[in-house]
């Protein structure tokens, strides 16, 4: 019987608010480098049927031109989207005792904070991404495109009614 080979997937994608002001420097040879924290949170019933709220603090790494592209972006409080990957590293501390860390390496963060144009209409930031020559800066992920005119019109005057 052959054997089953384990498929080499590595996906995170997750969204949240960074919990405190980012960290960016240089590595010794000039490579960029960003490292936050953000805050997600997931909403749940217990066993009582009562609402509880439960969150997860995970980190975030994102180096070269995805570091630079959130240098002056992200604060304190700012709502992300990352998509990347798990890594783990394992350094030793001051007091010389062994520690590790997993950790998502960003591969695109979009920025979910509201920006406003000169014109008053409503901008989300754009996806800025550390491989935009593969694949666009912004991917339109409405849904429009696949709805019928009618379809697209009952939505347009239900909306009017909610006015």
């Amino acid at each position: 019987m052959a054997e089953l080979k384990m498929p080499e997937i590595n996906y995170v994608i997750i969204a949240g608010n960074l919990v405190k002001d980012p960290v960016f420097r240089q590595t010794n040879s000039g490579t960029p480098v960003v490292n936050f924290t953000i805050a997600s949170n997931r909403k749940f019933r217990d066993s009582s049927n009562l609402w509880q709220e439960d969150v997860c603090f995970v980190g975030v790494v994102a180096w070269n031109k995805l570091a630079e592209s959130c240098k002056d972006r992200v604060r304190k409080g700012t709502a992300v989207l990352v998509d990347g990957e798990l890594q783990s590293r394992t350094w030793k501390g001051e007091d010389g005792a062994t520690r590790s860390i997993v950790e998502i390496k960003a591969r695109r963060i979009q920025f979910l904070n509201k920006k406003f144009k000169n014109s008053g209409e409503e901008e989300v930031e754009e996806v800025i991404s550390d491989y935009e020559e593969e694949t666009p800066a912004y991917t339109d992920d409405s849904f429009d495109k696949f709805l019928s005119p009618e379809e697209s019109n009952l939505i347009k005057n239900s909306n009017n009614f909610k006015q």
